[in-house]
């Protein structure tokens, strides 16, 4: 038998199915494909590239840093995902907590040593995350068991009043000059990307499309981020079978 041809569900049907059932994949893609290891040290060997271009003398006399977001670009939380799949549950705030207070993320392919690196040249590294402030002890337990640089509170600027870094990144700009940023969000490079649709994302990365891979590093995440938050128009309350019709009328075919 060369193939089934299976009929389409129906709304019912596809009302009943989990929507964490929709991640298996892309956590499947992150935890076993050596692709996606191969594209994170790609990022990070680009990015060690990026910091040899840098003079000797302004590593002496400049207060350089970076920024970096850490889910899914220093830290691999793909074991809380593929939890909830295993057991038929969505994501919570409370679930995510439990995950965090482990402390028991791994580091993505490749993200130790560029900081370490970057860290030896004199470069401090700033993590800014949307991580609630009441993670900060379980976060900064997990750097440090990972041998991270600047594992240390002053260097950890978290969630407080709103979801957007860019005051968090100013605060940085203002005492240091930030010749890189990581992040696997669009949003944690600059607010042109925040709370844009899909065509509005497309257009504002190409606008600034000299600075990928420059001083813009991006790392590969397909489970999560704000590329599905578009999807849904910023309504991720949708039911199952509206993200359903959402996603199959964003396919594009012949």
């Amino acid at each position: 038998m060369i193939g089934v041809l299976l009929a389409p569900l129906t709304q019912a049907q596809e009302a009943t199915i989990p929507a964490s059932s929709v991640k298996a994949y892309p956590v499947l893609f992150q935890q076993t494909a050596a692709e996606y290891r191969a594209l994170c040290y790609q990022a990070f060997n680009m990015a060690a590239l990026r910091l040899q271009e840098i003079p000797r003398r302004k590593l002496r006399k400049s207060k350089l840093a970076i920024i970096t977001d850490l889910d899914e670009t220093i830290l691999d939380n793909s074991y809380s995902e593929a939890q909830l799949i295993k057991e038929g549950k969505e994501y919570s705030s409370q679930a995510w907590k439990q995950w965090t207070d482990r402390a028991a993320a791994t580091a993505v392919p490749g993200a130790v040593e560029f900081l370490q690196a970057a860290k030896q040249k004199g470069i401090s590294i700033f993590y800014i995350s949307n991580r609630d402030t009441t993670e900060i002890n379980s976060t900064l337990l997990n750097l440090r068991k990972l041998q991270l640089p600047d594992a240390d509170t002053s260097h950890m600027l978290f969630l407080r009043n709103t979801s957007s870094k860019e005051v968090r990144r100013q605060q940085v700009m203002e005492q240091y000059e930030v010749v890189m940023l990581l992040g696997d969000n669009l949003t944690d490079f600059t607010t042109a990307f925040e709370v844009k649709g899909i065509g509005a994302r497309n257009q504002a990365t190409d606008a600034v499309k000299e600075e990928w891979g420059r001083r813009f590093i991006v790392l590969p995440n397909a489970i999560y981020g704000e590329w599905e938050k578009a999807m849904y128009d910023y309504d991720m309350r949708r039911t199952p079978a509206d993200k359903e019709a959402l996603r199959k009328s964003h396919l594009t075919g012949y």
